[in-house]
């Protein structure tokens, strides 16, 4: 099949972070005053679901509350997120192993287009830091509305401005319940960047194991 546009998602598809992940959970900790009680993997592994962009503070607020909760720990975990979201450094980013050719290809074949769940306070830090608006036609930040992913109305506000129907339209991500399942909602096809372990109990029209599979699926 041939599309006439391409949409990506941007963390985790396009982009990776480059900051010292344990560095910055220390210096939470440190900034708070309270010892480390778990490592950075096991935070992640009780957040729940993406952050939310409203309230990003008390997203992970609950997951510190969580882990504080498991080892039998008073802490002030707003605080711990606070501090924690004060470290993070959104221009510590840099494209994906074989992002740069995907997007190349993608623009030889139409229109392109970033559609990322989070917020443009958030998100407009990673784009500029690579120069990623200069790559594609637009960024949509579904964050910012009032519906995300993986809900049809930020597809179909995307594909609205690029003036290309949702039939005639692929859309690359790394997160089945997000992306795949919001591409299908929204009628586009989907390129699912497999973390490996399989797209069950999905079914994306195409699986990746790097972006580096895209461009002969474009052509």
């Amino acid at each position: 099949m041939t599309f006439d546009a391409v949409l990506f998602d941007l963390d985790g598809t396009l982009l990776r972070r480059t900051q010292d992940t344990e560095a910055l959970y220390e210096q939470t900790f440190e900034q708070v005053g309270v010892e480390p009680f778990a490592a950075p993997a096991e935070l992640w592994a009780v957040l729940d679901g993406p952050p939310d962009p409203a309230d990003e503070v008390g997203y992970l607020g609950a997951g510190f509350a969580r882990l504080a909760a498991q080892r039998d720990r008073r802490v002030d975990a707003i605080a711990l997120a606070e501090a924690f979201v004060e470290g993070v450094d959104n221009t510590q980013v840099t494209f994906r192993s074989g992002a740069t050719t995907a997007l190349g290809a993608a623009r030889e074949v139409g229109a392109t287009a970033v559609l990322t769940n989070g917020p443009q306070s958030r998100q407009a830090d990673k784009v500029d830091a690579v120069g990623l608006a200069e790559r594609v036609d637009t960024v949509i930040y579904a964050g910012d509305m009032p519906r995300r992913k993986p809900h049809a109305a930020p597809f179909e506000a995307t594909l609205s401005e690029l003036g290309v129907p949702a039939e005639r339209a692929l859309y690359v991500g790394d997160s089945l319940p997000y992306d795949v399942a919001g591409a299908h909602n929204a009628g586009l096809a989907a390129a699912y960047l497999d973390d490996g372990d399989g797209p069950d109990p999905y079914s994306p029209e195409y699986v990746l194991e790097s972006l580096a599979d895209l461009p002969p699926l474009l052509r």
